[in-house]
């Protein structure tokens, strides 16, 4: 009997990881097979790098709607010394903020990019330069790294989904 519940136990235990782990992996065991799996991944990861490059212009010409209509509705930001933003309103107001300073400014470039096999999900990442002037009236100039998951939408587009940066400096 013991036995018979072990294995019931496992059963179970078996059944509930079979039948959560699509839920947690975004869905992509139930929806992607392998002749449905992106042929061309390096060019999907191509076209983020493309896409960030054209949001860091955006920050460059100071578009704080320009930049805000990368993310996605569900966006959450975590910017460096604020608490985490959730939705492209608040993603926008984020970067609102920061062109109210006059002398603000901002560019970054993707070195890494990467998209899943089932080609709904992606990730940027690289190296960020700011500056600013700061309350003595003198130059701060930063830089750091940065991370963006990009998640696919229902129309095909990809929207930043994750944004998150911080300084290099310690």
């Amino acid at each position: 009997m013991l036995t018979a519940a072990i294995r019931t136990g496992r059963f179970i235990v078996a059944a509930a990881i079979l039948t959560t782990l699509p839920a947690l992996l975004g869905g992509c065991i139930v929806t992607c097979h392998v002749s449905e799996c992106c042929p061309d991944s390096s060019g999907e990861a191509q076209a983020l790098i493309g896409l960030d490059d054209a949001w860091s212009q955006a920050a460059a010409a100071r578009d704080a709607e320009k930049v805000g209509a990368f993310y996605a509705d569900d966006a959450i930001v975590y910017a460096p010394g604020a608490p985490m933003a959730t939705g492209r309103a608040d993603a926008t107001a984020i970067w609102s903020t920061a062109f109210a300073e006059p002398s603000f400014m901002i560019s970054w470039k993707s070195t890494d990019a990467h998209v899943s096999a089932c080609g709904d999900i992606g990730h940027t990442a690289g190296a960020y330069w700011s500056s600013y002037t700061g309350a003595d009236g003198r130059k701060v100039e930063e830089r750091g790294k940065f991370l963006c998951i990009w998640k696919r939408q229902s129309d095909g587009s990809w929207k930043a989904w994750r944004d998150m940066w911080n300084s290099d400096a310690p």
